[in-house]
């Protein structure tokens, strides 16, 4: 895999449908922020011509919440990442969990996941809010400990794709920190994820 890439720290570039012809791989480290109508719209078109887009963690599944169309397009919304039940409330802790990451039945064929194998990860837990538009390769149980209000455990996407017109779209919740991202299943992950939505 050899990119040349351009660096941007704003989405004015997303407005520019002519530039925006140009790339192949769009990855995108924004979170939280804002983008205009036509900066949205112009990603979106990006994408639906051929475009990938690519993001991990709340680099791209908790940007622009003010944009629905930007929702509609990625198919996920961070909503919390819930701290241990005995350290709910605590905001000297980093919201952590120990959890299972698994690969799906889907995720067993899949290129970007065909080689992986179940792992244990100690990181920060996304509960996600999702479409059936996503194409869920590895996930994980968000199970109630005590203090949380949930009573049930609940299945969460960590890692998935989405077809959008001619464009592929890999997100993962993983990649709070360096660390995570330098662990082999997550690099890889996002390596081969990167690898397969570029056009």
């Amino acid at each position: 895999m050899g990119f040349s890439l351009d660096v941007e720290d704003t989405p004015e570039l997303y407005a520019d449908a002519r530039t925006m012809a140009r790339y192949d791989l769009i990855v995108q480290a924004v979170t939280m922020g804002s983008a205009t109508v036509d900066e949205v719209d112009g990603l979106r078109g990006a994408v639906a011509n051929g475009a990938g887009l690519v993001g991990w963690h709340g680099g791209l599944i908790d940007s622009y919440r003010n944009a629905t169309d930007y929702l509609q397009l990625v198919g996920a919304q961070f909503a919390a990442h819930p701290h241990r039940g005995s350290e709910r409330g605590r905001t000297d802790l980093e919201p952590y969990r120990d959890y299972t990451v698994r690969v799906t039945e889907r995720g067993r064929s899949h290129p970007i996941t065909e080689s992986m194998a179940d792992f244990d990860i100690t990181t920060e837990q996304y509960w996600v809010l999702t479409d059936s538009h996503i194409r869920t390769l590895l996930d994980c149980e968000l199970t109630p400990q005590e203090g949380d209000e949930w009573d049930e455990p609940l299945t969460m996407p960590v890692a998935w794709t989405r077809q959008w017109g001619q464009g592929r779209i890999f997100a993962t919740t993983l990649g709070h920190t360096l660390d995570v991202l330098e662990r082999p299943e997550v690099s890889g992950l996002i390596e081969r994820g990167m690898d397969w939505a570029a056009r």
